[in-house]
């Protein structure tokens, strides 16, 4: 990764850590080692993974001209339904969007993307399965820091659409 890289995700952490105190969130930051992998950080973090945020950012393809992107927010035991997503936006195609485009949107690297969207192109979709816990715990835009945030803040906050998208 870069420096550039490493200033932006940086920058995407202290943003959130800012957004979270402005709106009086009730959250906790866990430090634990570098660990990306869902399971892993898990484990690191001592939660089961259905209390995971797994974050993933799919391309909509709607018709030949048009091209969308949505962070996709699923409990870690999940996947992601790619064909759900693809009918929420009455696409033609979809996929999960090059690293590049992902990391570019998400303003940090693969695996440690948050499940808020800073970026106006990227529509925040959370599957309702995530916020049956009364929190949940995700990486915050970087390896070695997570964040575990009341799912009804999050809710409040990043005001997400609330779709299914999981699949098992």
């Amino acid at each position: 990764m870069t420096t550039d890289a490493t200033d932006v995700a940086g920058d995407t952490y202290e943003k959130l850590l800012a957004l979270l105190d402005e709106r009086g969130a009730a959250y906790r930051v866990i430090e634990h080692a570098p660990e990306g992998a869902t399971e892993a950080v898990s484990a690191l973090r001592g939660h089961t993974l259905d209390r995971a945020a797994k974050c993933i950012i799919a391309m909509v393809k709607i018709g030949k001209k048009e091209k969308r992107f949505a962070l996709v927010v699923v409990p870690g035991d999940r996947r992601i339904d790619l064909d759900a997503v693809k009918a929420l936006y009455g696409g033609t195609y979809v996929s999960f969007a090059s690293p590049e485009t992902a990391e570019e949107l998400a303003g940090s690297p693969s695996g440690t993307i948050l499940p808020f969207s800073f970026d106006e192109r990227l529509e925040l979709i959370v599957d309702p399965d995530l916020l049956v816990q009364p929190e949940f715990f995700f990486n915050a835009a970087r390896l070695d820091r997570s964040i575990a945030l009341s799912a009804e803040d999050y809710r409040a906050i990043a005001a997400p659409r609330v779709e299914r998208v999981s699949a098992g």
